[in-house]
């Protein structure tokens, strides 16, 4: 993999680390398509090294970019404080302007781009479809965020005051929460979306994609939804990752590669 800057839209700095498909091998002769991958935490960060799910990407040619959006750790304490007050925003742009970059630069396909997250980075590719309509050919939500205010009230006790300082304190910051709960803006999404949870999650409740699968129901949004029995946040049987990794291919090939 290649650790990669560019800028923000206000000009700022981001970081990520990207993972380049061998051309050579594949038969295609235009640029591959792009999936943006953002992590979980949402103030964790992706280190540089080898990760099974990027090559399985890369080989099927695909390029893969881990944004370690502002906010993330690893970049000292000014990047990381610059998630405070700003989930659901500048994760979102980081994202897009990483894409947008690669594709400036003649790295990728402008026309097929994809965001793929779990946990925090589910909730950043659900926010990114309800704020950047048409600028995903597809997203891939794996045990995603669509509702703050029932994470707040639902979720674990470790993590029960987590969004007291990347959101807001609530009752003050209700407006904030409904306004980055992607829930609430559900019918602004057009894109094809695939999701993912576990049965069994304490963490973030299953009914946090559920609520969003209803909402593309209803918005007649091509979509796909798979809820895995036995599985908590995050997934550990090999059948499981094994479906999920063929089903997203699948997916991707009908979406992005074919554009259907």
């Amino acid at each position: 993999c290649e650790a990669i800057e560019w800028k923000s839209p206000g000009g700022e700095s981001v970081h990520g680390l990207l993972y380049y498909p061998n051309l050579a091998r594949h038969e295609s002769t235009g640029l591959p398509p792009l999936i943006v991958q953002i992590h979980g935490g949402p103030t964790s960060q992706v280190n540089a090294g080898w990760r099974a799910e990027s090559q399985y990407f890369a080989t099927r040619g695909y390029a893969v970019l881990w944004v370690n959006h502002r906010g993330s750790t690893g970049y000292g304490r000014a990047y990381r404080d610059k998630l405070r007050g700003a989930w659901g925003v500048i994760d979102v742009e980081d994202a897009a302007s990483g894409a947008t970059y690669l594709a400036e630069t003649g790295l990728v396909d402008p026309q097929k781009f994809v965001i793929m997250g779990g946990s925090a980075g589910g909730y950043s590719v659900l926010q990114s479809l309800v704020v950047k309509p048409g600028f995903y050919r597809a997203g891939v939500s794996l045990y995603g965020i669509s509702d703050q205010f029932a994470l707040v009230a639902e979720t674990h006790k470790f993590e029960a005051r987590y969004n007291d300082s990347i959101m807001g304190v609530l009752p003050d910051a209700a407006a904030i929460y409904r306004e980055r709960s992607p829930i609430f803006h559900a019918e602004l999404i057009r894109d094809p979306l695939i999701l993912f949870h576990g049965a069994d999650d304490n963490n973030v409740p299953p009914n946090q994609s559920e609520m969003i699968v209803a909402a593309l129901k209803r918005g007649g949004v091509p979509h796909e939804f798979h809820l895995f029995a036995g599985e908590g946040h995050g997934f550990r049987k090999p059948e499981t990752i094994e479906t999920m990794y063929r089903a997203i291919e699948a997916f991707l090939t009908k979406y992005v590669i074919y554009q259907g």
